[in-house]
């Protein structure tokens, strides 16, 4: 895909997809829960439907008009052994979370992906679920997918400090623990998002959260629920950077999610002297207005507790760097090393290929600021977030086309983005 998308402005309000960390979660605990559960405003990026196939393919009835989607839930002891191996696409999400879930279930499955989610490793799961009494097989000694499964019906309770600060890997654990014969402890590094736990609230479960340890009893049962997911704030991110940094933007997105253990990127924006507010906050639905228009930014130093709250989101950040006088510095995020790809490595590919002056480093980058950028061409190697910060950098671009390859990518989380962008563009 070539871009010559050279902006004079960004203008307009838009509803970006909904969440895609809550609408994953959505189908697995509608699946779990006795009744139907209804779910409004779901992401139907690839990722998710894979999610929802899958669940499928365990033999729940999942009806989705296009509007809503109607999970016919059958509760943990209702789940049936699939008939072919469980196509996880390109979702770590799908793969890890569901692992923790099955682990809990007395039959054998094999669950694969393409090819970048079989380079993703994912011995951080398999090993606390083999401790729990689960016999998991993967490739090498990473466990890189495809995994063979087989749960117990006898899980054994788990106390656990997790290694790395990982939502995913924390998530796995509690489907896991609700299944288990006692108490478990799960003790987080650093504290991740937390859909999770506020969906097992929601479903009518019960978990104790203080500080970073988690207490879940074994033998809970889920009730249906409605579930209205508002817009992912990973996606708005995209258009956030963009009305700061293209000149004479201001950008108006509706419904964002703002989760506490999500909006990382605000504070960041906020540090580097971005103009952003927020309005009609809803306080239950953690959801609000966020408005950024094009500012002065300077450079700042990110690291520490803030990057689980942010993590999906460094790469528009580095972009957003860029634009920034001064230096901006990124650390404590080698979890960016085991995404769909190698991110600290690809942003600074993509970006110094561009004309930007980032060094990676071993947990992160070092971006100087302020370099003009120019045509070039990208492969965003099945990487999503990789394709969307390409398509907002050359925005910046005044001369010549960026070269977008692998373009598809995006429709894993984003599937309208560029029917949004023209939107922005002709605002």
């Amino acid at each position: 895909m070539k871009l010559q998308i050279n902006s004079q402005g960004l203008r307009g309000a838009i509803r970006v997809p909904g969440d895609k960390s809550i609408s994953h979660r959505s189908i697995m605990f509608g699946s779990l829960a006795k009744g139907v559960t209804t779910v409004y405003d779901i992401l139907r990026g690839e990722d998710v439907l894979s999610t929802m196939q899958v669940f499928r393919d365990l033999g729940v009835e999942i009806e989705d008009d296009g509007q809503i989607v109607r999970i016919h839930g059958v509760g943990f002891d209702g789940l049936k052994a699939p008939k072919k191996p469980l196509d996880m696409g390109n979702s770590g999400t799908s793969i890890r979370l569901i692992s923790g879930l099955l682990a809990g279930q007395d039959f054998a499955v094999e669950m694969f992906g393409d090819d970048s989610l079989s380079k993703r490793p994912m011995d951080r799961v398999t090993i606390p679920l083999r401790q729990m009494g689960a016999e998991i097989a993967g490739q090498t000694e990473r466990d890189l997918p495809p995994l063979k499964l087989r749960g117990s019906r006898d899980l054994k309770p788990i106390h656990y400090q997790l290694p790395v600060a990982s939502a995913q890997v924390k998530s796995a654990l509690i489907f896991a623990a609700l299944q288990a014969r006692g108490q478990s402890v799960i003790i987080e590094k650093e504290l991740t998002r937390n859909h999770t736990e506020d969906m097992i609230a929601q479903f009518g479960g019960k978990l104790t959260v203080k500080g970073k340890e988690i207490r879940v009893e074994g033998g809970q049962a889920f009730t249906a629920q409605e579930v209205r997911v508002p817009g992912d704030i990973s996606s708005a991110a995209f258009w956030l950077v963009a009305g700061l940094i293209v000149p004479h933007s201001k950008i108006v997105l509706e419904n964002v999610g703002i989760n506490e253990t999500r909006t990382g990127i605000l504070d960041v924006i906020k540090a580097m002297g971005g103009k952003i507010s927020l309005s009609h906050v809803d306080e239950i639905a953690k959801s609000a207005t966020i408005t950024v228009e094009t500012s002065e930014l300077h450079g700042t130093e990110i690291k520490g507790e803030i990057i689980p709250r942010l993590i999906d989101e460094l790469p528009i950040i580095a972009l957003l760097a860029t634009q920034a006088e001064g230096r901006t510095v990124i650390s404590d995020a080698e979890e960016l090393k085991v995404k769909e790809t190698d991110r600290i490595q690809v942003v600074a590919d993509a970006l110094n290929s561009m004309g930007a002056d980032i060094t990676p480093t071993a947990d992160g980058m070092i971006i100087k600021g302020r370099p003009p950028l120019h045509a070039a061409k990208v492969n965003t190697l099945g990487d999503h977030r990789i394709g969307m910060m390409t398509a907002i950098a050359a925005l910046l671009v005044a001369e010549g086309e960026v070269e977008l390859e692998r373009a598809e990518a995006i429709n894993t989380s984003y599937p309208s983005f560029f029917t949004d962008l023209e939107e922005l563009t002709n605002g």
